[in-house]
C-alpha cells in the first residue's frame, strides 16, 4: 500500500485520489442514513474488502447497527442497478456491509494504520460538509420532497396530459387547471420554460423560491425576470440562485398587472396565476397573438 499526498493536498492510496469529490461518489443514502458500503471503503483505505471485515468481526462490540449493518437482497440489487462498479455483486451470494459516519469513524481504530486514521479524517469531513449542506438547504430539499410525493402520486394523470400534448389531442393554445391540480400546472410551466432556446422572459409581480425554481428548468436560455418589486428576502434567494445556476436578470416594473411568458421572442403566453401559485386556484392560460417586441417595449 502507497500512501502520499500531492500540493493540492489531496491524498493518494496506490493509484486512487482520495479527496472530497471521490468521497462523495461514494456516499448512499440506505434507511434513511448516509453510509459507504465496505467495498468502497476498502478501495479508499488500501485494503481487501475481506481483511477490512475480518477486522470489523474481531472487534464486533465496536459497531453495533447503528454504526454498520448489512444490506437486503433487494438493498443490493438496487446498488447494483444504480452504480455500474457494483455490478459484479450482481451475482454474488454474499450481502455487502454498509457503515454510517460513526462506523467509519470506529474503523480507524480497528485497521490500526496510519493510511485509515488519514483517509478517515478525510471521510467524517465529507460526511460533516454534505450534512451542512443538508441542514443549510432543509427547506429546498421539503420542498422537492413534497413535489416528489405528489408526482408518485399523480404519476397516471400527468402522464395522460403529456401524452395528449405530445400528441396533439389538446391544444397547447389555451386551457384550464384546476384547484389541486398543483403537479400538473407545475409540469406544464416546466415545460414552457424548457422550450426557450435563446431567451425566456417572464413577468410576474409575486415572485418567491418556487419561481426560481421552475426557472432553473432551463440552463440554455438568457432568462429575464419582471417584478413589481424585490424584497430583501427576493434579493437573498436571487443571490443563491445565481451562485448555483446561470445567473438571470431580474428588474422592477410597474406597468403590468397579469402575468406573461415570452419565449425567445416568437411565443407569448398570458398565465392567469403567479407560477409560486399554479394549481392553488383554478386559473387558464392563453397563447397570444401579440407582437412579443411591443410587449416588452411596454416595460420600459
Amino acid at each position: 500500500m502507497r500512501l502520499s499526498q500531492d500540493l493540492k493536498g489531496n491524498i493518494k492510496v496506490n493509484d486512487l485520489t482520495v479527496n472530497e469529490p471521490s468521497i462523495k461518489s461514494r456516499i448512499f443514502t440506505i434507511r434513511n442514513v448516509q453510509v459507504m458500503i465496505d467495498r468502497d471503503l476498502a478501495e479508499l483505505y488500501g485494503v481487501d474488502t475481506k481483511r477490512l471485515n475480518e477486522q470489523v468481526k474481531r472487534n464486533i462490540a465496536r459497531f453495533p447497527d447503528s454504526f454498520r449493518f448489512q444490506l437486503t437482497e433487494q438493498e443490493k440489487k438496487e446498488l447494483v442497478a444504480n452504480c455500474d462498479r457494483f455490478a459484479s455483486l450482481k451475482h454474488s451470494t454474499t450481502l455487502p456491509y454498509a457503515f454510517t459516519e460513526q462506523g467509519v469513524s470506529m474503523l480507524s481504530a480497528v485497521l490500526k494504520s496510519e493510511t485509515a486514521i488519514t483517509v478517515s479524517i478525510r471521510i467524517i469531513e465529507t460526511f460533516v460538509a454534505m450534512r451542512r449542506f443538508m441542514s443549510q438547504h432543509a427547506l429546498v430539499f421539503e420542498r422537492m420532497d413534497a413535489l416528489e410525493r405528489k408526482q408518485y402520486t399523480t404519476d397516471s394523470k400527468v402522464d395522460a396530459i403529456l401524452d395528449a400534448l405530445e400528441a396533439n389531442t389538446i391544444s397547447p393554445q389555451q386551457g384550464v387547471f384546476y384547484e389541486g391540480q398543483i403537479f400538473e400546472a407545475y409540469a406544464f410551466a416546466s415545460e414552457l420554460v424548457r422550450k426557450a432556446k435563446q431567451q425566456l422572459v417572464l413577468i410576474d409581480n409575486y415572485v418567491d423560491e418556487t419561481t426560481l425554481t421552475l426557472l432553473s428548468k432551463n440552463q440554455q436560455a438568457s432568462i429575464t425576470l419582471y417584478t413589481h418589486s424585490i424584497s430583501p428576502q427576493l434579493t437573498l434567494d436571487i443571490a443563491k440562485y445565481n451562485a448555483q445556476y446561470k445567473p438571470i436578470t431580474v428588474k422592477t416594473t410597474k406597468q403590468v398587472h397579469d402575468r406573461f411568458m415570452v419565449i425567445d421572442n416568437t411565443e407569448c403566453y398570458l398565465i392567469g396565476a403567479s407560477l409560486k401559485d399554479l394549481g392553488k386556484k383554478l386559473f387558464g392560460f392563453s397563447k397570444l397573438s401579440v407582437d412579443s417586441a411591443t410587449l416588452l417595449g411596454a416595460l420600459s
